[in-house]
């Protein structure tokens, strides 16, 4: 079940709000490490994996 909602946002000139436009869901690992994304993009669905860095 995601937990997140990803959004990218659109400028609509140079003192306007931005326009928020849902590009897919997330949801976090198990292990607090990183995120899995499913984004809908150009009619594709497009998977993505976020790990932290590891120092």
């Amino acid at each position: 079940m995601p937990t997140h909602t990803v959004y990218f946002l659109k400028h609509n000139g140079d003192d306007a709000k931005a326009e928020w436009i849902k590009a897919g869901v997330a949801w976090e690992h198990t292990d607090g490490e990183g995120l899995n994304l499913s984004l809908d993009s150009l009619g594709q669905k497009v998977a993505l994996t976020v790990r932290k860095n590891k120092a």
